[in-house]
């Protein structure tokens, strides 16, 4: 019997979930931890098609930089930032301020 793939989606999904409120982690950072041979990009596109999903957090999921580079895919061009500043987090131009000191890394914080 062939071994069944994982729905990487669904995986990415799960570590996304486990953001806590008031912090943010990357696409990068997220495909680390699950060992993704494509990577960030995988990452990306599994964000993009979370905004349907009201349980999936994706607001949370950032560039390396800090940078909203997601934005785009929300309801409204602010609305990204505008879930961010709800929790707390501070942007200036489109990026997190004091990033470093908000990344949740889902290498140390998880063992799923």
């Amino acid at each position: 019997m062939p071994k069944e793939k994982p729905n990487y989606f669904d995986l990415v999904y799960q570590v996304v979930r486990e953001i806590p409120t008031g912090r943010a982690t990357s696409y990068g950072a997220i495909a680390h931890y699950l060992g993704l041979k494509s990577g960030a990009r995988m990452v990306g596109y599994a964000m993009n098609a979370a905004h349907a999903l009201p349980d999936v957090p994706a607001h949370r999921v950032v560039n390396r930089l800090g940078m909203l580079t997601g934005r785009h895919h929300f309801s409204t061009p602010t609305a990204m930032q505008e879930a961010l500043e709800s929790e707390g987090v501070k942007i200036e131009n489109d990026q997190i301020k004091d990033f470093d000191k908000v990344f949740w890394d889902p290498e140390t914080e998880l063992s799923i």
